[in-house]
């Protein structure tokens, strides 16, 4: 073990050792675009439910292909330290950690990062990475992997397993390639199409204004300095509920971008569904779909969970929705 980059977030392990014998615990993280959380539990064969919770940390961004490596495990690594910290422990008394960050998309990014935690935490300590997806699934059956989970915050993924263990995934690949009906996907819409309304290009639309008032600016023109001045996922995807307002008063747009992220968000866990079979061969099994992330949110007249539901439903009819307690802080 060893003081990695930030070797001064551990500073505080000096004075908890001096304490004497502390309880054994246990870290998960789930790491998205937008924040990252850690929480710190007592370790136990077998763990009550509500779970204890010690202590909670948030920080920013984890995922390395929005921030970069070094960012990125810079996040990591004080958020680790921070929940450690409020709960009165040190990396000695940790037993398992478990990352469920997105970005893990192959095993070499799981490898690099084992690598990295290995530096950081006692031999003793068990390690686990995961892409976040897994994570969210087992958050919605009772940590058992089968069925399929749907992800839509800042980015979106839909990731699913078969009870045998094989794998399967749509969308996850980032805003260049193509993270459509994501928070950041509809957002970049709306400014294309204010953009494209302020050209002549396109339509006239009431997201010009909203839009405008959001960001305090007074024109169009000022969208292209304010966009690239800090073109980060979160910071775009923030304008999703001025699309929703808009669609909500009428605006036909932004009510067609956000059917066209419905159609996007369906077809990606439709992909996966097909792909490994959680349907049956006649299509009727019934399988579980888990559903997290801020745009999935039920509080709206404009719900975008409840359409991409109603979507699936008319393809696979014995789908079970299951929307996790707190799914909606998942941001990816």
């Amino acid at each position: 073990m060893k003081r990695y980059r930030n070797g001064e977030v551990w500073d505080f392990e000096h004075e908890m050792q001096l304490r004497g014998v502390q309880r054994e615990v246990i870290l998960g993280l789930d790491g998205g675009t937008t924040n990252t959380i850690c929480v710190c539990m007592p370790f136990a064969d077998r763990l009550p439910d509500p779970l204890p919770v010690l202590a909670r940390a948030v920080a920013g961004c984890s995922n390395h292909n929005s921030v970069g490596e070094s960012a990125a495990r810079e996040t990591l690594e004080e958020v680790m330290a921070d929940v450690l910290s409020k709960a009165g422990s040190t990396r000695s008394a940790v037993r398992a950690v478990c990352l469920a960050v997105s970005g893990v998309n192959h095993p070499t990014d799981q490898q690099r990062i084992l690598n990295w935690l290995r530096d950081i935490f006692p031999s003793h300590v068990e390690l686990f990475v995961q892409n976040d997806a897994v994570a969210a699934l087992a958050s919605g059956t009772m940590g058992k992997l089968h069925g399929c989970v749907l992800i839509a915050g800042t980015g979106t993924i839909a990731y699913g397993f078969t009870e045998d263990g094989r794998e399967a995934r749509a969308s996850g690949a980032g805003p260049i390639l193509g993270d459509w009906g994501s928070g950041y996907g509809i957002a970049a819409r709306a400014l294309t199409a204010v953009i494209r309304a302020h050209d002549g290009r396109g339509p006239d639309t009431t997201l010009t204004y909203s839009v405008l008032q959001a960001l305090d600016l007074s024109s169009p023109d000022e969208l292209i300095g304010w966009t690239y001045a800090d073109p980060s996922w979160a910071r775009i995807a923030a304008l999703v509920p001025v699309v929703v307002s808009c669609a909500e008063a009428g605006d036909q747009v932004a009510n067609e971008i956000l059917l066209d992220a419905v159609q996007e968000l369906a077809s990606s866990v439709k992909a996966v569904v097909k792909r490994l079979g959680l349907c049956g061969q006649e299509g009727r099994d019934p399988f579980p779909l888990v559903m997290v992330g801020g745009v999935l949110e039920a509080n709206r007249r404009w719900d975008i969970g409840r359409e991409v539901i109603r979507c699936i439903s008319m393809d696979f009819p014995d789908v079970l929705p299951i929307r996790p307690k707190d799914s909606d802080n998942k941001t990816r």
